[in-house]
């Protein structure tokens, strides 16, 4: 699952989510990736287990805001 986790991550989830944070915050897209990247929304999502690649890329989008603008993670319900 290795290989295609991180191809989950790279070819689909990151830049569609990243893309919305360029869209929806006015950034250009590396300060966008730089941002996405140093958020705890990212570090989760890179670890396979927490199963956060199931997410769809607006998901993730809207989790990576409340982190940004509140400092704490929520989960979606399922």
């Amino acid at each position: 699952m290795d290989e295609k986790f991180n191809s989950i991550l790279s070819i689909a989830l990151i830049p569609q989510t990243v893309a919305l944070i360029a869209e929806n915050q006015g950034l250009d897209d590396i300060t966008a990736l730089n941002e996405f990247y140093q958020s705890n929304v990212y570090e989760l999502l890179s670890k396979e287990e927490t199963k956060m690649w199931h997410y769809s890329p607006l998901t993730v989008y809207i989790m990576w805001k409340h982190e940004k603008d509140t400092g704490e993670i929520i989960f979606p319900e399922e």
